[in-house]
């Protein structure tokens, strides 16, 4: 792999992981047209650096408004207590870590094993699986189309332990279904549910804080156990390329997290709605042409 290449994977992981268009069928899509194997070691561990540089991303942006949201006091000390952001985030992470098991385990043991006849269930076989990644993101552009036309109506101070509840179930749909964007349902849910844009943007990418190094670390200990490694290749020899990448998508982030609050404050929400829609058309595409 050039660095070239890894320049590209990188700005499009950093743009659509933050953008709700899903980084993964972007990702995926990529680098087969590159001709790549997604599942293969090398680009399991330079996707696992893009992450973390996505991650760095969120860190850098929202820090500061997660810290005024801590601190913010109304005037005669009414208002949210400062613990009820974080124990809403945690809320929501719960529901999503037993949804997501529950999930995981159906469709591994029910699905795949039994209906379909794999000899051992894998739930990141479906991962490249481009029909599959096609309906899911219709399904979640539809979802941020009809969010982004809901009317104007009175926001809530904050996310209610129901609507967090809520939002957590729907983000354990990302688990199993690539293409489904993380960021485009739970900011969708949370505009339906009443919560403010800036706020529901702050608790999406705060639920993502508490989600994604888990999910970072579980697929960087599938990677060290790998068996399939090449001859003579070893993560060393590909740490230099994972910084160079990582450092590119974090860039990326940072500029995706700006477009997106500019398109969230200015009600454009519903077009990257559309987006996915199109979006889903060019994966079936590529799914036919056998891509």
């Amino acid at each position: 792999m050039t660095y070239l290449q890894i320049a590209v994977l990188a700005v499009i992981q950093g743009a659509a992981e933050l953008l709700p268009i899903s980084s993964s069928a972007h990702v995926i899509v990529a680098e087969r047209l590159m001709g790549f194997d997604p599942s293969s070691p090398e680009l399991t561990f330079l996707l696992v650096m893009l992450h973390t540089g996505t991650m760095g991303a969120v860190l850098c942006y929202f820090w500061p408004r997660w810290r005024a949201l801590w601190l913010r006091r109304s005037a005669g000390g009414a208002g949210p207590s400062p613990f009820h952001f974080p124990l809403m985030v945690l809320l929501a992470t719960v529901c999503t870590g037993a949804l997501g098991l529950a999930l995981k385990l159906l469709i591994e043991r029910l699905v795949m094993v039994r209906g379909l006849g794999y000899s051992k269930g894998e739930i990141e076989e479906l991962f490249k699986n481009l029909p599959l990644m096609a309906v899911s993101l219709f399904t979640v552009g539809i979802l941020i189309i009809a969010a982004g036309s809901v009317g104007p109506k009175t926001e809530a101070p904050s996310v209610s332990p129901r609507s967090s509840v809520l939002i957590g179930l729907v983000q354990a749909l990302c688990v199993p279904f690539r293409g489904f964007s993380r960021s485009g349902a739970t900011i969708s849910t949370a505009l339906f549910c009443g919560v403010s844009r800036r706020l529901a943007e702050d608790f999406s990418f705060a639920l993502a804080v508490l989600l994604t190094p888990p999910a970072i670390c579980w697929e960087l200990l599938r990677l060290l156990r790998e068996k399939k490694w090449p001859d003579g290749a070893a993560l060393t020899d590909l740490l230099f390329p994972g910084l160079v990448g990582m450092a590119l998508s974090f860039l990326a982030g940072l500029l995706a997290l700006r477009l997106l609050s500019a398109a969230l404050e200015r009600g454009k929400w519903k077009y990257f709605g559309f987006y996915c829609l199109a979006a889903s058309a060019a994966v079936a595409c590529a799914a036919l042409a056998g891509v």
